[in-house]
């Protein structure tokens, strides 16, 4: 049963969403950049409620690196923005449109969920991109981020409000709740109030939002992402790849967790991963693997970064400096492999063989397969839609990057003559 105060939240807010349908798409993209560049202004006072939620995490905590602001990143937050801003409006369009033969006129058009809610961890950069996409679609939207990240997100909320209040739109389209365990039970029980919810973390907030939740939910987030470095694989290429997907931003939902090798190539495996020792990644290698790597050079460099693989290795997702690795004797070992233990994420294969790339690509089973390119592309900004809301390991409905169109629905408008039924 929700409390009054957190009841009179969701009502303000879902009143509030009905007065987004009385602006137009300028002004909503006016008031983008108007808090686009009101983070950079106001980045000092959004700095400094950072540092008080990083000094409470320590430094070698994974999630440390997502948690953290820094001025080039707000810059980077600011730009998917204005982005969003520059994009064409999802709403209005007409999706389908007939004459019955009784002359009624039938016409599909898109229009917004209502309120989303949006519950997410220590990751404060969601706060201002899921503002800008539900805005930018006619949603208003009611936030429950992380107590890690409770300090930077009141913060950010303060700001958005202050920009929204000068222009003349009811705050209340952007509602923020307490960082608490009790809040998200609320929010999930919100119906009748939230239209749609989207979880944002790990695995055990998506599948408590699911085993939870009384309102809609689209299930996002949880990355268990492998790549297959065939027996046609280009060395060189490969050695990018994997290293880009493992190290650019280990905390992210889109970073290699397992590497697949062909047995052909574990004569390449030590230089295929030396870009990944040399940034202190501790591998966890099969006994093949594990071998291969013990008999090269660099196992006496990085001897404590080279450990045996144990069953919880694989299908896990590290948020770390950690890598998997699992000797694979063909591509459809390296399928089930995947099907077994991956999360329907991203996906990815390394190789020149045209025939085996689409044979894989036809048969994953998740939302990004790519083919000779990492997986930290996957990501809605990169995709070109902006920025992101999410994205969905699901089947129904949206799939992959969610931005605009992806949290629109639509309704039916029917126009007649006086035609009745019979």
């Amino acid at each position: 049963m929700m409390t009054e105060d957190m009841n009179e939240q969701f009502a303000k807010t879902k009143r509030a969403s009905k007065s987004l349908a009385l602006l137009n798409d300028q002004q909503r993209n006016d008031i983008l950049l108007a808090v686009a560049n009101a983070i950079i202004t106001q980045q000092e006072r959004i700095l400094k409620a950072n540092a008080e939620d990083l000094a409470k995490m320590s430094k070698e905590n994974p999630l440390y690196d997502r948690l953290q602001l820094t001025p080039s990143r707000l810059e980077g937050i600011a730009s998917d923005m204005r982005s969003v801003a520059t994009l064409p409006s999802p709403l209005g369009h007409v999706t389908k449109q007939k004459t019955l033969p009784n002359g009624l006129r039938l016409c599909r058009v898109s229009v917004p969920f209502g309120v989303i809610g949006m519950i997410y961890e220590a990751r404060p950069n969601v706060t201002f991109d899921v503002f800008s996409l539900c805005f930018k679609s006619g949603n208003a939207c009611v936030l429950k981020g992380g107590k890690d990240a409770d300090s930077s997100n009141r913060e950010e909320v303060a700001l958005i409000h202050e920009v929204l209040e000068q222009y003349g739109v009811d705050k209340d389209v952007v509602a923020l709740l307490p960082a608490t365990h009790e809040a998200t039970g609320e929010m999930l029980n919100a119906v009748g109030y939230v239209d749609l919810c989207i979880p944002r973390g790990g695995r055990k907030l998506i599948d408590f939002v699911r085993d939870t939740a009384r309102i809609p939910v689209i299930e996002t987030g949880a990355g268990v992402v492998n790549t297959y470095f065939d027996k046609d694989g280009d060395l060189e290429m490969g050695r990018a790849i994997i290293n880009n997907a493992k190290t650019r931003r280990v905390s992210v939902c889109n970073a290699l967790d397992c590497l697949l090798v062909h047995e052909d190539r574990l004569g390449d495996l030590a230089e295929l991963v030396a870009p990944l020792l040399e940034k202190n990644v501790t591998l966890y290698a099969d006994e093949k693997a594990f071998a291969a790597l013990a008999n090269s050079s660099l196992f006496t460099l990085h001897s404590s970064l080279i450990q045996h693989a144990t069953a919880d290795s694989f299908g896990t997702e590290f948020m770390d400096y950690k890598l998997a690795i699992k000797t694979v004797s063909s591509l459809d070992e390296a399928l089930t492999h995947i099907d077994e233990n991956g999360s329907g994420h991203s996906e990815a294969i390394v190789t020149m063989n045209e025939q085996t790339a689409r044979k894989f690509q036809a048969h994953v089973d998740a939302a990004c397969v790519y083919w000779n390119a990492p997986t930290s592309f996957t990501d809605g900004a990169q995709f070109g839609l902006g920025a992101e809301i999410g994205i969905s390991t699901q089947k129904l409905g949206p799939r992959g990057p969610m931005a605009l169109e992806e949290i629109c629905t639509y309704k039916w408008l029917i126009e007649g003559e006086g035609q009745i039924r019979s």
